[in-house]
Parts: structure tokens; sequence; C-alpha cells
């Protein structure tokens, strides 16, 4: 059987016959079955349906009179079943109207992406309504509304299909007649327009949005939404709604010429490009740059995420960046459906800015796009890859010194026309690591600092360069703010283990961070830090860029002790094979720790004068393979000092080693030479040392 209960209830057979189902208590009873067609509906709800919240004595038993002459009626074609917990109509939802209704619209809103199909299964849903729903349900008031309003979804959405389809002047009657049932509705305002303007009427559609602007006014205080005066403004301009564009450069584009040329390679061949690199290392700028001059690729559009803050929000990012008006969509409209119809048939360079804080939503969003919409390709920028199949990670790595310094003269002449450069410019780019933002805020303070003063006050490097660009967003414009950006990012194990990895000077191997930082199996924490670009890794050596780990010590905990022991072991180990078959790759090896082993060199002098001396005696044969003895007078010197006169015992030789690293070659030194004759002498007296 068919049932339909959007309209007067109407009952008839497979093959057309008409059924009556009795008068207006069994039409209630069954109107009530059928809103849960296939499931069991309780008694005690049908009793509330059928009498209200003040059922008569006996409303049981009259409910079973009525379901049995309910059941008369419906005979042999339907049943109805008496449950445990109530009473069910053995009929599947499809037979009845309503729900039939709701499963067409839905497809419909589904086939967004398709005008055609999703305005065919929209007008078959629409179809199936003869009148106001549940008219033999007079109780049932929420329930009706919720099906009136699903109506006037359909109704837009059907709308919204055929302007896509070009029947905008066909639509303008029944635009004013929904509208003046639905007096509010902003969206129909808005499509009523649109059918306007697309019949050549632009006048009546300016003459429409005087009458929401004064309706909203009157009947809610308010104003209409930004997206309908939007529209409005267009209709003023006689334009087309904005088309994608490239955010306009103030300054001229410095160094990345080999970024720049690795990117032209392979955009052409390659649909996701992603450029990491840590935070001010110019991955925006170098992203907007090759979007802007290279040639062979399709219209860029740029999409800033970094003011994105919700993931499910970055497709209004796209369909707004792509100059689409997104108001006039119902809520239950999908909105990635929308933009994969308006990008399905279109060639564009999407440049996708700033995805790090969101990297999984972009992340599925950009496999989305580039499985549906053979024409687009996507130029990511973040301090973290995206992790989707056949993405091509270009590294951004900080600028090598002649192209930092380049950059540092060009912001500098900016503020200092007069600026011709100075000896201490590279230093001031090495010790900002070569990231540009650090270079362009360093640049700036050229205003009110000579050269050597901003050189000599970059250990408090975030104080100083604490004033950027008031245009730009606020992560950008101070040091502190882009670091913090990355920070954020970080969870807490991350965080922990970065602020440990300050303790070395100049990198640390695996086996260094397990032996120092003290936290379980780092390599995995290691990786990810890696990854969001808070750590380089080359060689199997992990190195942080100064400007961060200046930006982590500032909460790190002492590992001084564990550091100094730990090389101290190291260099006990190495000695002894830097006199054998093995010196060559002991050499190497101890070249790469040597910030490291000096670092601890100088803790030991400190804290542990026994220790340091230990471990000078161990590097004393290093230092001179390496001829950088010369550079330990002094450290040799203050650790005499903390030893006293006389060696520890059983430190007599490292004593004599120390004594020796302390003499400068500059001349007759004749009490540090009397010192080392007599440890000597007495050294020669010890049994087994003549």
């Amino acid at each position: 059987m068919r049932f339909g209960i959007l309209g007067p209830l109407e009952v008839r057979t497979d093959d057309g016959t008409p059924v009556d189902p009795g008068g207006p208590r069994p039409r209630a009873l069954l109107t009530l079955l059928l809103l849960d067609a296939g499931r069991t509906v309780s008694a005690e709800r049908l009793v509330d349906g059928l009498y209200g919240a003040r059922p008569p004595a006996g409303a049981a038993n009259a409910l079973q009179s009525q379901i049995s002459r309910l059941r008369r009626r419906l005979a042999p074609h339907t049943e109805i079943e008496a449950t445990p917990a109530g009473y069910r109509i053995v009929t599947a939802p499809d037979t009845v109207d309503a729900h039939l209704f709701e499963r067409l619209a839905a497809q419909g809103r589904a086939a967004a992406a398709d005008p055609r199909q999703a305005a065919t299964r929209l007008a078959d849903a629409l179809a199936l309504w003869r009148g106001p729903a549940l008219p033999d349900l007079p109780d049932a008031r929420a329930e009706a509304a919720r099906l009136e309003e699903l109506r006037l979804s359909a109704f837009q959405d059907r709308i919204e299909a055929e302007l896509a389809l070009g029947g905008g002047p066909g639509l303008v009657p029944e635009l004013r007649t929904l509208l003046a049932a639905h007096p509010l509705s902003e969206r129909l305002y808005g499509q009523l327009m649109r059918a306007l303007r697309a019949d050549g009427r632009p006048a009546e559609a300016l003459t429409v949005y005087e009458e929401a602007r004064r309706t909203l006014a009157d009947e809610l205080g308010a104003d209409p939404s930004p997206e309908l005066t939007a529209l409005h403004l267009e209709l003023l301009r006689g334009a087309e709604p904005e088309r994608p564009r490239l955010p306009v450069q103030l300054t001229r584009f410095v160094g990345r010429e080999p970024e720049l040329a690795h990117i032209a390679a392979l955009l052409p061949d390659s649909r996701l490009l992603t450029l990491t690199g840590p935070g001010g290392a110019g991955k925006t700028r170098l992203a907007i740059e090759a979007a802007a001059t290279l040639t062979g690729i399709p219209a860029p559009c740029f999409v800033e995420l970094a003011p994105v803050t919700d993931g499910g929000r970055i497709v209004y990012a796209v369909l707004a960046a792509l100059g689409m008006r997104d108001g006039f969509r119902s809520p239950a409209t999908d909105v990635t459906d929308r933009l994969l119809a308006a990008l399905e048939d279109r060639e564009l360079l999407l440049v996708l800015d700033n995805c790090e804080h969101l990297v999984e939503d972009a992340a599925r969003l950009a496999s989305l796009l580039l499985s549906a919409c053979p024409g687009v390709r996507i130029l990511a920028t973040s301090r973290e890859s995206l992790g989707i199949t056949g993405e091509v990670l270009v590294p951004v790595p900080p600028l090598p010194s002649e192209p930092a310094v380049r950059l540092f003269l060009d912001r500098a002449r900016a503020v200092r026309p007069d600026f011709d450069g100075h000896a201490r410019v590279a230093d001031i780019c090495a010790a900002l690591d070569g990231l540009p933002l650090a270079i362009e805020l360093a640049a700036a303070r050229l205003r009110t600092l000579t050269p050597d003063e901003l050189a000599d006050r970059l250990d408090d490097r975030f104080r100083l360069l604490s004033r950027g660009d008031r245009s730009k967003a606020p992560r950008h414009r101070t040091l502190r703010a882009v670091v913090e950006w990355s920070w954020d990012l970080l969870d807490e194990e991350e965080r922990e283990l970065a602020r440990r990895l300050t303790v070395f000077a100049g990198g640390a191997s695996l086996e260094a961070v397990e032996a120092v930082c003290g936290l379980p199996y780092p390599e995995d924490v290691l990786a990810s830090l890696v990854e969001k670009s808070f750590l380089e890794v080359s060689e199997g050596r992990y190195r942080m860029l100064e400007t961060i780990r200046a930006f982590a010590a500032q909460e790190a905990p002492d590992l001084g002790d564990a550091h100094a022991a730990h090389f101290l072991r190291l260099a006990e180990r190495a000695e002894p094979h830097l006199r054998g078959a093995e010196q060559l790759p002991w050499l190497a090896r101890l070249a790469a720790e040597r910030a490291d082993l000096d670092t601890a060199l100088h803790h030991l002098v400190r804290h542990d004068p026994v220790g340091a001396l230990r471990l000078m005696g161990c590097l004393s044969w290093f230092w001179r393979l390496r001829g950088v003895h010369g550079e330990r007078v002094s450290t040799a010197r203050e650790l005499l000092a903390a030893v006293g006169d006389g060696p520890p015992p059983g430190l007599e030789e490292e004593y004599v080693l120390c004594a020796i690293n302390a003499l400068s070659g500059a001349g007759e030194e004749p009490e540090l030479i009397a010192r080392v004759d007599d440890v000597l002498a007495a050294y020669r007296g010890l049994p087994g040392h003549r």
C-alpha cells in the first residue's frame, strides 16, 4: 500500500485503489503509526497522540478497539502488529510520502555538484506534497513544523540548482510567492535578487534589497547580513562576483632563486606541492612569488588559513577566496559539494597558506579536491607536510649567507637609503639563522641603531626584534610571535623534549639525546619535531635553529651535569682510538661534537674541576691534531686556578697536560714552566713512572 500524510491522509493499494481508514480517530491513529513506519510505537505515545494530556478512563481499552477496527480496514494489504512495547504498522518507510520526501531531498542536497540531478531529485521530493503536513494529527505541531521547514529548504535548494542551470527568469514568480509566506528569509531575498539580475532586471533586484532591509529592521531591528549586502554592492557596481587574486607584495623578492627554480621544475607534473620549513623562513612569500611569476601553470587563487581556527571552516575560506557567496545556502546544504561543483571543470592553482594548525583537515580537503577536480593543483605552505599520497615536499630552509646579506641590505636601505653595508652584517644574519623574517625585523632596527649596536644586542633577540609591520598578522609582527605560533602547535611531550634539547650547543645524535635528556625512547618525538620544522636532521644529527633554541631555553631544566657527564664519557672512549687505526673516524666524531665538548668543559671548570681535568686530558691530543689547541689557553688557565697549585691524586698527567695547554707560546712564561717541571719531577718519582 501507499500512504500520504503530506496533506490529508491518503491510503491507496498498490494498484491505486483508495482505502478509507475511517473517521478522525482512526485517521489520527494511522498517521501516528506511519510517522514511525516499520518501527514499534508505544501504547503511551499513541494514547497521548489520540487523547492529549488528559486521556479518558479506559483509554488503553479504547486504543485496542481502535487498532482492531483499523486492522480490518487495512486488511489484507497491510498488517498492524502488537508487540510487547506497543504497535507497529508493517510497511517500508518509502511507502509513506513523508519518509520518501526526506530521502529524496537529502539525495538532492548531496547532488549539489550536479545541478541538473539535484534539481530533478528535489522537484520529485516536493511533488509529494498535497497540502499542509499532518492535518489529521492537529496536536503534532512540532513534527509538522519540522517537515514544513524541510520543505522550505528543499524549495530553496531546488531554486539554487535551477539558478546554476540558468533558470533565473522563470523563478521570479515562485520566489515572490515564497517570500510572501516567509518574509524573514534572507536566502530567498538573495535568490530573488539573483534571479532578477539573470532576467536583466537589476533595478528590480535593488528594490528587493530595500524591501529586505526595511522588513528586517521593522521585524527584528537588524540589518541585512554581510552576504546580502555584498550582493547589493555587486548590483550597484554592475560587477561580477570578485575574482580570485594573489596578495600584492610591497617589497622586492630577494633570494630563494634555487627554491623558485625547483618549484618551477616540479609544478607542471605535480598536483600537490607543499613548502615546509620553520616559522619565518619565507614560505608564504615564496609561494606567492611562484604563483605570480611562473609560466605554464593555472590561474592562482590564494587562501589564507592562519585566521581559521576551526578545521570545518577551511572550505568556507576557499569559497570566499574564490569570490563565491556562501550566505545563500541553507545550513543543510553541503558546502563541500558546492566547492567541488565550482572547481570540477576549472583549471586552478590553489595556494593554501599556513596549513600547520589545521593540517589534518587541510589534508582531507586537499585530497578530496585533487581526486574530484582534475584541473586543480595545490601549492601549500605548512610547517609540516600534509601527509597524503602524491604530495611532493619542497623544503624551505634558512637563507645561506650571501642571499641573507642581500636581503638585509635591501631591507636596511628602505629605512636608511645611504646604508652601504657593514662588516658585521654577515654575523648578524648568521646569528639570526638566516631566517628572512628575523633579518627583515633586524634591518628595520637600523633606523635607530648602528650595526654594531644591533649585533651586540642579539643575545636578547626577542626584545630587540619586537617591532614589526603593523599591517601584518600578529604572529608575523615580532620574532617571539613567530616562534610562539610554532611552539603552540606542539604537544606537551614535544615541548618537554624541545626544552631539554637546548642543552646541546651544536646539535646532538640520538645516542646523546637518550643519554642526556632523560626521556625514554625519544626517537618518535624527535621525528615529530623534525616533521613540524622545529628541528633539522642531517646524517643522524638533530639541530635546533639558534632562535628556536633561545626561545625553548627560557623554561628548560638544568641538564648541565648530565650533558657534561655524557661528553666526558665520549672523550674518554675516543682518546685511545686517536693513536690507532681508527683515528680518522674518531677525529670526525669529535669534530662534530666540538661545540658540546667545549660547553661540557666550561661547565666542569665551574662545577667540577677534577672532571674538567679528565676531560681536558682526553681532548688535548685531539686539539693538537686539529690545530686548535691555542684556542684553549684561557680555559686551561682558568682550570689551573680552580684546581690549585698541585694535581689531585692520580691526575698528575692530566694536570701537566692542562699546564701545557695554558702555555700561550708568546714568549717565556717561567711560572707555568716551573709548575710543569715540579709536577713532572714529582710524577717521575711515583712508582712505575721512572
